[in-house]
């Protein structure tokens, strides 16, 4: 009664021990995955195809929680596509993270004694090659931990030949198509890494800082500006006011006295200044800050670089050779000794931008880099999603897409690094600029030399998607498997890298899109929801975890957490709650395969079925309906709670122990059972396998012989629905639950039995006495019965013989002090929501908890007045 096509098998076993060791299990397991061939895809296959290239690690990278979350989410997917019959393709590598890796190096000959500049360049990226083979990849190994059935004999690394070639060969393209540009402009430079970043690798934090008013000027010729940034004063070339601004009118065209220097500089008007802002008057420093700089171009202003690559100032002077912090307060104090400062404010809090990899406060810098023209690039990326050919998920992150591609500036592509691609472009000595494509030589003779810089990282990983496959050659796995299916990535790097693949493959392809859906994902955060910083001391090693609870538990807590979009907090509580789940499952199908669970022959007819059978069946089909609407948007979260629900509450709770009686009475009615309970877990564990894969394709081997649930068909919804038989069960569990509620209200222990009388007469329960005696222990009523205890439930009549199983007067004494402090409670509530002053004065939420506490106790009054009611009277 599903459609659930089975392999051939071989016999079932019905061994397990008894107790799942992940431990014992998942290293093995995960290699005769590979081993078989399981995850290697084939681009002479008939079959449909489907592909997600990995979001490529650094290579200096080891696997953090973010990466667990993402990867069992891209594993989950594929294996289900694997199961439904398509050529699934799950494609891993690794970044070559030019400026940390390059770091990474040179930390290592820092210890030795040496810079990169003492081995030479050549020397240099040979012994980068070597740290890259010996510490390298550490997460790769990592990856198989988690259980990651990407296929390996596709690796790729983005500085291998193959992707090297197709870097190579689109900056010759892009170059040719005057997309790509050298230019000398602002750019965001790191001190400490010596090399540009782009806007986007910049993270900006408040900082305490300075803002010091400097007064500008001599006599009656003078204006204040105001500055966090003291320093750059001796680059300045202008002071800018806006043309409309009465107070500075006069001073328009004419130059004034730059203090600290013999140099004069002219007010020039321009619109971008705010008169209503500050004192209306800025200092203008071209060569250090991005906004001065377009001011510099539109006046025509000089450019004055006065701190070198370290950030050490170089104008001629007392501060030459200062740091630029020591020379910001010896700056100022010349300012204020020449009695030149207006105004001090400390701290002064303001945002600041830092190099996202060491952290280094960012200088604005004049520079001569190579830039990527953006503007048709991002049209055709921001097309592309508003014509619907690429579908962003969730839907309402698409603003945060389109703010991005409609506002791009172009993108600084140059880095002063020597790991990472060498843009291929050579220059002769009579001024001769050369772009030189992969199949081409470059110029030779004397004179000729290539560009020293290397491309940004994030460049050879736009090309990812289709670099991987083979491009720029037309290959049998471009053809089959491009574009891919889905790109899942967290929010955070929309602009990074999301983008970029966007622009790239649209360009390469030929306006082909590089995935058909972006599915977005939140960040993983602890269980207060904060986030995870080596600073806070909350950073997780998901490999401890896995060694304590194994990788399913990882897996099974990180994917309930998945909301499209929304950030995911963990807990260590949590993932022991999903190991306890993976041993539920362990124990539930091994008392199934104990008492003769299987899935050898076709399922009875539903004539031939029991009431709980049907409802099992036509609550498996929901289910697997469910989940694959889940699937299909993405929805992570509900679909493991539904699988989760459904294994532990309905499979294993219920029809597990409901199944108990018909087992013990043995006959045709327990063969059925048998059958049914081995299609359910069959199926079940089809379901869960995405997400737990090792316990259940050990469980799922052991029940069915089949050869491994990784290469199994995926069930199908029959349609098979009996909703006679659901609310035939659904009565039958509110018979059972609202007996064992009574049952604790009055002290009972759960194993202790009770003499009873069950008036199911015309009932649809009268079939499942046996059942009900045996879930709640109530034993058969003997000669000496007597109802102490009447419940009316679902048009039945459950009959209970307290006497000799409670102490009723010491429970009437607990009971009786229960509902005086619960009709305290109330008058206490009432009395509060009753005065008229307090509820005029008190917050609407206070107020709120007031209602909330009244409402409470009424129903524990309710309650407890009903326990007094049932207790036998003396």
């Amino acid at each position: 009664m599903t459609e659930n096509a089975q392999q051939q098998p071989s016999a079932p076993s019905t061994e397990l021990p008894t107790q799942y060791a992940p431990a014992d299990v998942e290293g093995p397991l995960y290699e005769r995955w590979v081993d078989k061939g399981y995850f290697a895809a084939d681009a002479k296959s008939d079959k449909p195809a489907y592909t997600i290239v990995i979001p490529p690690p650094n290579v200096t990278g080891s696997l953090h929680l973010g990466h667990a979350f993402q990867h069992t989410l891209m594993d989950a997917l594929t294996r289900r596509r694997r199961m439904q019959g398509y050529e699934s393709l799950w494609l891993p590598g690794m970044d070559h993270a030019g400026i940390a890796t390059q770091n990474k190096v040179e930390q290592q000959l820092a210890e030795e004694g040496k810079s990169r500049h003492d081995l030479g360049r050549e020397e240099f990226v040979d012994r980068v090659w070597q740290w890259k083979e010996e510490y390298g990849g550490k997460i790769l190994g990592q990856m198989r931990r988690l259980g990651d059935g990407v296929d390996w004999d596709r690796e790729r690394f983005t500085m291998d030949e193959g992707l090297s070639k197709a870097v190579q060969t689109i900056f010759k393209k892009l170059y040719d198509d005057e997309l790509i540009y050298r230019a000398e402009r602002i750019i965001n430079w790191c001190p400490r890494c010596l090399t540009a970043i782009s806007d986007i690798e910049v993270e900006y934090q408040e900082d305490d800082g300075e803002l010091v008013s400097i007064k500008y000027g001599e006599g009656d010729e003078t204006l204040v500006v105001a500055t966090t940034r003291a320093e750059t004063m001796l680059g300045d070339t202008a002071v800018a006011v806006h043309p409309d601004d009465e107070r500075y009118k006069h001073l328009i065209g004419k130059r004034i006295k730059l203090p600290l220097t013999d140099r004069a500089i002219p007010v020039v008007a321009d619109t971008h200044v705010d008169p209503e802002f500050g004192t209306g008057a800025v200092k203008v420093t071209p060569a250090h800050d991005p906004n001065d700089f377009a001011i510099g171009q539109r006046h025509g202003l000089e450019s004055i670089t006065v701190m070198d690559e370290r950030a050490v100032i170089t104008a001629h002077g007392p501060f030459q050779g200062l740091d630029r912090f020591e020379a910001r307060s010896a700056i100022v104090a010349a300012l204020r000794s020449q009695g030149r400062i207006v105004a001090e404010k400390r701290p002064y809090v303001h945002s600041v931008g830092h190099c996202s990899r060491c952290k280094t406060t960012i200088e604005p810098r004049l520079s001569m880099q190579w830039w990527v023209k953006v503007g048709p690039l991002a049209k055709a990326a921001g097309d592309a999603v508003r014509d619907g050919r690429v579908k962003i998920h969730p839907e309402d992150m698409s603003k945060r897409y389109f703010d991005w591609v409609d506002n791009m500036h172009d993108w600084c592509i140059s880095r002063q690094l020597w790991w990472g691609h060498r843009i291929p472009v050579w220059y002769g000595p009579d001024g001769e600029v050369v772009c030189v494509g992969p199949d081409e030589e470059p110029p030779s003779g004397e004179g000729w030399k290539q560009d020293t810089d290397v491309l940004d990282t994030w460049f050879s990983s736009g090309l990812w998607p289709f670099s991987t496959l083979g491009w720029p050659e037309q290959t049998e796995d471009l053809r089959k498997f491009y574009p891919t299916d889905v790109l899942l990535t967290g929010h955070d790097i929309i602009f990074f890298w999301v983008a970029r693949m966007m622009m790239f493959g649209l360009y390469a392809m030929d306006g082909e899109v590089p995935f058909r859906t972006i599915a977005l994902t939140g960040l993983v955060r602890d269980e207060r929801g904060k986030k995870m910083s080596k600073s806070f001391g909350n950073v997780v090693d998901p490999l401890d975890w896995m060694d304590k609870y194994g990788s399913d538990a990882v897996r099974f807590t990180l994917a309930r957490g998945a909301n499209p979009g929304t950030d995911v907090p963990i807990g260590e509580d949590w993932v022991q709650a999903s190991r306890n789940f993976a041993n539920k499952i362990w124990n539930a199908t091994r008392f199934a395969l104990m008492n003769g669970a299987t899935v050898e022959g076709p399922l009875p007819e539903p004539s031939k079925l029991s009431a709980t059978d049907r409802w099992i069946l036509s609550r498996l089909n929901k289910t697997v309906a469910q989940v694959d609407a889940f699937y299909e948007d993405f929805q992570f979260a509900k679909l493991s709670d539904a699988l989760f629900h459904f294994a532990w509450d309905e499979v294993f709770d219920w029809y597990v122990e409901l199944s108990k009686t018909t087992f013990q009475a043995g006959g045709e009615a327990a063969e059925v059972s048998q059958r049914v309970l081995g299609e359910v877990l069959d199926v079940t564990l089809k379901l869960l396998h995405p997400i737990v894969p090792f316990v259940t394709d050990t469980l799922w081997t052991t029940l069915t012989g089949g050869e491994s649930v990784v290469v199994a068909d995926w069930p199908q919804d029959s349609g098979f629905r009996d909703a006679a038989a659901e609310r035939e069960i659904e009565t039958l569990q509110s018979v059972i639950t609202e007996v064992r509620r009574f049952r604790a209200d009055q002290g009972l222990q759960p194993g202790q039995r009770v003499p009873a009388r069950l008036s199911l007469d015309g009932t649809a329960l009268a079939p499942h006495e046996a059942a009900i005696r045996q879930l709640l222990r109530l034993q058969p009523e003997g000669e000496t019965f007597t109802a102490t205890a009447t419940l009316p439930v679902a048009g039945a009549e459950v009959a209970l013989d307290l006497s000799g199983t409670i102490d009723v007067a010491a429970e009437r004494k607990r009971l009786a002090k229960d509902l005086a402090a619960a009709e305290k409670e109330k008058a206490q509530a009432t009395a509060k929501l009753g005065n008229e002053a307090f509820l005029a004065k008190a917050p609407d939420n206070v107020v709120e908890k007031i209602r909330t506490r009244l409402a409470k106790a009424e129903e524990d009054i309710t309650r407890i007045q009903a326990q007094l009611d049932r207790l036998p009277q003396q």
